[in-house]
């Protein structure tokens, strides 16, 4: 059985990559759900949602018709900056950020729904400003969940398959990221190769849900 480690370091590294950009604006997202009422909130609610619901397939359509070549910002960029991110890993992690985006926010925001707004009311009094408030008060109660959701984000962007084989491609050595390899593993008969991949990526998940467990929130801590 001849393993290559290249799909394993891509799929660690596109999710690491996606997780770093995804996490400020998935803790943002959720913030904003969390603790303001406002007109269009059921809506980018469901923005946040349809990810997790709407086909891979679909997903990486909407990616190629945005951001391919010939798509509505693609072309731009290319022809513009040069940067052509189809069929690249840059395709492998945006693909991951737009199906782990959903994950981290809705694990996040009843962990910063549950932090006590008299609380914050209490820190606003004392003329904290609002990132102030958020770094001294909201944060220190609900950082569990919000570590919760970017471990489980982690493991989806690792696990992403359906938008990444249309967006990036299954390049050798390029984009070929665990979850391809077991499809062209198994595709070429090659089971014990495919069988090996499917092993690390469900120790991997293993081990994330133990870890979401235990950080899963156990109540307001200040």
């Amino acid at each position: 059985m001849n393993v290559d480690l290249f799909p394993v370091a891509l799929s660690l590294r596109v999710a690491a990559v996606a997780i770093v950009l995804v996490t400020p604006a998935g803790v943002a997202l959720a913030w904003l759900q969390a603790k303001r009422r406002y007109r269009g909130r059921a809506l980018v609610d469901a923005l946040i949602l349809l990810p997790l619901v709407l086909p891979p397939s679909v997903l990486g359509y909407f990616l190629i018709v945005l951001l391919g070549r010939q798509g509505l910002l693609g072309g731009a960029l290319e022809s513009v900056l040069g940067l052509r991110l189809v069929f690249s890993p840059a395709a492998a992690v945006i693909a991951s950020c737009v199906v782990a985006l959903p994950l981290l926010v809705k694990t996040a925001q009843p962990a910063l729904e549950a932090v006590p707004r008299e609380m914050e009311d209490v820190a606003r009094s004392l003329g904290l400003s609002e990132p102030r408030v958020f770094a001294r008060v909201t944060l220190p109660g609900a950082w569990r969940g919000i570590a919760a959701g970017v471990v489980m984000a982690f493991a989806r962007a690792v696990g992403e398959f359906g938008a990444t084989l249309m967006f990036a491609g299954n390049i050798p050595g390029r984009t070929n990221t665990m979850p391809l390899e077991i499809f062209a593993a198994y595709q070429a008969g090659d089971d014990g190769r495919a069988l090996a991949y499917v092993l690390v990526l469900t120790a991997l998940s293993c081990g994330v849900v133990l870890l979401a467990g235990q950080l899963a929130p156990r109540g307001f801590r200040s």
